[in-house]
């Protein structure tokens, strides 16, 4: 392949709602380039960007996919995307590395919610944006409604380049008013006529002609000038403006195209070359000591690790962007994040699944390498030196959770091994294993994504495994105050155990008075590890108890808040005052007082009106306004407590405290419900008292759980 100089790569990230065509989009983009001999098909499975088994079998885009082709003088670097926001991981990634969104909308469709999604995305990174309403040929398209509904969303700075003659079966002309011009396609597509603008067209096309140097002339004072002396811009000063507005995210082109005919995707791919930003002109990339990094071929050799796939007797495939200098084969870079040095022996240009070997990569340009030993997404690796390292792609908070389990005793170890390797291809998967719940917890985006996760684990890691529905980390506490004593008292032949515990416990607040009625001569504050407080007073008198058991008396007491009494569940917000006991000179040792301040704190519980708590987390919802009834009766059947509703660009956010005990498989009801045009967000919020009923049905469940265990 021709060696391209940083200025003549352009970087592009296809985006848009599942659907929309991006996939067909990229498909034609490598047949008008010579790269591909036949365009490949959703249908028939053999795109090349959706190549793995899994999308092959769904027939939809769910992981990125690298690909690159030239044009006209250019070489064009595209990461397809895939539409679920299930899969925004994939989203983000590319997003970090392109220096082009092209959004695509589904001309029936109009603007959908993922779009929605997608959006803040590309307002976050300000990446620069286009717009192709694609699917022009189908019957229910419908270009100016998708256009004023793009207006809508984004902003009046979404303005028309192209618009087509007709929509439906007999689309095959568009409308250019940049250059004035109308393309006129033959049945297959391809290479278009360049025909004068008919005269029917012409008002319309006048019209969107110069709606078009003033939304150009408005962000640009010189060019201003110029439209009020001449009123008019040349087709160069016209490409020039877009070009320094696009820069700034100040406008967002928008042009036609029907990808399954192979229409206007040429026209497209040359305003790719000629007029949006090349990874030179971008605003340089921060680190995160606060510096900047600008995209110099003669700068120090710098590259940021996006994306990690894991290939079958091949091993990590690292997918990365050069932000700087010359990366060539053979180099050695340090990873600053690690500290480890790394080779590189290959470098490769990638065509979807296919890896096309190359020498070196220029500042600007995207490429993959295998086998590297410690990097991992995110990673920053330079010069040695060079003492890099680049702000960090931040990851969203997984929304669903499933526990995990072997079916096969002795899979254990090799569980651990998969999880960690999807969580190093994949970075909005996380697990853990949790020690309050005694089970292994796989965190997802949502159901689409869980169920991709478990594909790969059966399919691709032949691991056998259980899914079931996660428990609840409850917490357990007291409602009043309570007092009792314990007397542990063991005899064996020779030294024995003897102690004896008096104990009050409290429900603790913040700024709670010293224990009435009793002499406080020290207290511990503890902030326990899983929330809440612990505060333990010693007000012995008389050395009824020496001080050194004190600390037994206190583990004796972690312990069982560790293991409540009602359910097992973590224990939270007591304070615990010690205030007599007995002890022996022989017989009396730690482990004697630990056991009698368990016990004594396990009696005062059962005694203090002991209330079992429950997780709430705050769920918000995006969906469009004729969704909201479903959706709000769906949260209120959940026992979700609604507490407002607020415009949300073109939709509505709905906020509403809902245990987490009803949350299970939401995602899948949330989709099923609104025919996947809604999202929602959760975040932990607070512990609240559960119904007597449930708490009664919760403890009863544990005390026959410990009988068989017992």
């Amino acid at each position: 392949m021709a060696t391209y100089d940083s200025n003549h790569v352009k970087n592009i990230a296809l985006l848009g709602h599942a659907g929309c065509g991006k996939t067909t989009i990229a498909e034609c983009m490598l047949f008008e380039a010579g790269i591909s001999k036949r365009r490949g098909s959703i249908a028939t499975r053999n795109t090349v960007s959706d190549y793995h088994e899994l999308e092959t079998e769904r027939q939809s885009s769910v992981f990125s996919s690298l690909m690159h082709t030239p044009w006209k003088d250019y070489k064009i670097n595209i990461i397809d995307t895939p539409g679920y926001d299930d899969f925004v991981g994939e989203l983000i990634s590319a997003l970090r590395v392109a220096d082009t969104g092209v959004m695509v909308l589904n001309a029936s469709a109009g603007v959908e919610v993922g779009t929605d999604v997608i959006w803040e995305y590309t307002d976050t990174f300000k990446t620069p944006t286009i717009f192709i309403i694609n699917q022009l040929d189908k019957d229910e398209a419908d270009f100016d409604r998708t256009l004023q509904e793009a207006k809508t969303h984004f902003g009046n700075n979404v303005v028309a380049v192209q618009y087509p003659v007709q929509t439906g079966a007999g689309f095959n002309s568009i409308v250019d008013v940049l250059n004035m011009v109308m393309y006129q396609y033959g049945p297959e597509g391809g290479k278009p006529q360049k025909l004068p603008i008919p005269d029917s067209e012409k008002e319309r096309a006048d019209t969107l002609h110069k709606e078009l140097i003033e939304a150009i002339a408005s962000n640009d004072e010189g060019l201003m000038e110029k439209y009020f002396d001449k009123g008019e811009l040349t087709e160069e000063e016209m490409k020039d403006g877009l070009h320094s507005s696009m820069i700034k995210h100040d406008i967002f082109p928008v042009f036609c195209a029907s990808a399954e005919k192979n229409m206007g995707l040429g026209r497209i791919m040359s305003f790719i070359d000629y007029v949006c930003p090349a990874p030179t002109e971008m605003p340089a990339q921060k680190t995160k000591a606060g510096g900047e990094l600008p995209c110099d071929v003669k700068g120090p050799t710098c590259i940021f690790v996006f994306k990690t796939i894991i290939e079958p007797h091949i091993g990590e495939l690292s997918l990365f962007k050069v932000y700087s200098g010359t990366l060539k084969t053979g180099v050695e870079l340090v990873n600053e994040n690690t500290g480890v040095t790394e080779k590189f022996n290959q470098l490769f240009l990638m065509e979807g699944h296919n890896r096309v070997p190359v020498q070196e990569l220029v500042a600007g340009d995207i490429g993959a390498t295998i086998k590297l030993r410690s990097t991992h997404v995110n990673n920053t690796l330079h010069d040695k030196g060079a003492n890099i390292e680049l702000v960090p792609i931040e990851f969203p908070h997984p929304n669903v959770t499933i526990a995990i389990s072997v079916a096969n005793k002795g899979d254990e170890e090799k569980l651990s091994q998969v999880l960690h390797t999807l969580q190093e291809e994949d970075a909005t998967v996380r697990f853990e294993v949790s020690k309050e719940t005694k089970q292994t917890l796989l965190h997802c985006q949502g159901e689409l994504h869980l169920k991709v996760q478990q594909w790969k684990i059966e399919h691709i890691h032949k691991l056998d495994v259980k899914f079931e529905k996660p428990k609840i980390p409850y917490r357990e506490t007291i409602s009043k105050k309570a007092e009792s004593n314990y007397r542990h008292k063991k005899q064996s032949g020779g030294a024995g155990q003897f102690a004896e515990v008096y104990m009050r416990i409290e429900p603790w607040y913040e700024g709670m008075p010293n224990p009435e009625g009793l002499t406080l001569r020290s207290k511990e504050e503890i902030d326990l590890d899983w929330g809440g407080r612990l505060v333990f007073c010693n007000c012995i008198v008389g050395g009824a108890i020496d001080a050194r058991f004190l600390p037994s008396i206190l583990k004796g007491v972690m312990e069982k808040m560790q293991n409540g009494p009602l359910t097992g569940s973590f224990v939270r917000d007591i304070r615990v005052s010690v205030y007599d006991g007995k002890m022996h000179d022989v017989d009396s040792n730690d482990i004697s007082f630990k056991i009698a301040g368990l016990q004594a704190f396990r009696q005062a519980f059962m005694e203090a009106d002991p209330q079992l708590l429950e997780p709430i987390y705050t769920v918000e919802v995006l969906c469009a306004d004729e969704m909201v009834g479903a959706v709000m009766g769906d949260l209120q059947t959940r026992m979700g407590l609604v507490e407002g509703m607020v415009a949300d660009g073109h939709f509505q956010k709905i906020t509403a405290k809902v245990p987490l005990a009803q949350m299970y498989q939401y995602s899948s009801s949330l989709r099923s419900l609104t025919g996947g045009r809604a999202r929602f967000n959760m975040y932990f919020d607070s512990y609240s008292p559960v119904s007597y009923e449930i708490q009664r049905k919760l403890t009863e469940a544990h005390n026959k759980h410990e009988e068989v265990q017992a």
